[in-house]
């Protein structure tokens, strides 16, 4: 059992040190040669107009942060009833479908949240 972790670690060891070292050869090797060209703002190939500099109202960051949640609760759901599907008629499917109904009540008490609160007025 002990060894089984021992590969896991391993492999994860490897992984980190592989991206580390490309990531340093890169910034190594690279060139270096900023100019006026580089450091604007690309536009399709047009000139830029005005500033990339834009701030915009919080209420798009939240709006965006609302659908992340729903977003991943869709990737939560799909393998959920799957294996939901493999539990039928076994007391595990009870409990599977318990433990959606607290996930989902608890993401939906967090919309009529942001509900309440105006977020998702789009203005």
């Amino acid at each position: 059992m002990a060894s089984d972790y021992i590969y896991v670690a391993l492999f994860a060891v490897i992984g980190i040190g592989f991206s580390v070292v490309a990531l340093l050869l890169s910034w190594a090797i690279r060139p270096y040669n900023p100019r006026g060209e580089k450091l604007s703002t690309y536009e399709c190939g047009e000139k830029p107009k005005g500033s990339a500099w834009v701030q915009l109202r919080p209420g798009y960051y939240i709006y965006m942060l609302v659908f992340v949640i729903f977003d991943v609760e869709v990737l939560f759901v799909f393998p959920w009833a799957m294996a939901l599907k493999h539990l039928r008629g076994t007391s595990l499917a009870v409990f599977a479908i318990v433990d959606m109904v607290i996930f989902a009540g608890i993401l939906a008490l967090g919309l009529i949240y942001a509900w309440r609160k105006g977020v998702l007025k789009w203005e």
